[in-house]
């Protein structure tokens, strides 16, 4: 019986088309047509519409480290309410212990250099964004459109690289089974070469959010 903060691989694999990344390394899975087109051309509209430089939790003293924009998705929206919906379903964690959508837009030359999703243990920030909800336990990141080159998504620590399609989604667990944080989950959304890129992210807390 999963925990309401958890998914797992089992529960993953049990949906029709997620595969795993062979590694002993991370949970690392893949699922092809998560979203349908129009799914994803309406939420590429609501990115347009509301987005903003992205940050970083922790600066590290590299302006150009994050370069894309990013907004976070209302959820009154009916496109992220069906959103929300499906990732339940195929993850099974409980919604309130999501983070709010979030969508990222890269044009030409952005990227955000490789890191890591969790916060570390006693950071700068650590406090502040940990105190109540906890560590980020799963990441999932869905592509709403290919990119003409570049956009891709590297795992530098297992040698892996996901190409952008729309509809794709990618999950991982961001810790170990002891629930240390997991630094093979290290990755890097490379450099936009041409055309844009949009993508979905939603985290998820060890307790819940808010």
């Amino acid at each position: 019986m999963l925990e309401p903060g958890e998914s797992s691989a089992d529960r993953l694999l049990s949906h029709g088309g997620v595969q795993r990344v062979p590694s002993d390394r991370l949970e690392l899975f893949q699922l092809r047509n998560f979203l349908d087109d129009d799914l994803c051309a309406s939420l590429i509209q609501k990115i347009e519409a509301e987005r903003r430089p992205s940050t970083l939790a922790d600066a590290n003293g590299d302006e150009y480290f994050r370069t894309s924009e990013t907004c976070d998705l209302s959820p009154d929206l009916p496109e992220v309410r069906e959103l929300e919906h499906r990732l339940e379903n195929l993850s099974g964690i409980d919604p309130a212990y999501g983070e709010p959508v979030q969508g990222q837009r890269y044009i030409v030359g952005q990227e955000f250099k490789p890191h890591c999703d969790y916060f570390t243990p006693g950071g700068n920030d650590w406090d502040r964004y940990c105190s109540v909800a906890g560590q980020r336990s799963w990441t999932f990141m869905i592509y709403l459109n290919a990119v003409e080159a570049g956009g891709a998504t590297r795992f530098k620590c297992i040698g892996k690289t996901f190409q952008p399609e729309a509809g794709k989604l990618l999950c991982w667990n961001n810790r170990r089974p002891d629930r240390s944080i997991n630094p093979n989950t290290l990755h890097h959304g490379m450099k936009v070469r041409k055309g844009v890129k949009y993508v979905i992210t939603k985290w998820y807390r060890e307790k819940p959010w808010g």
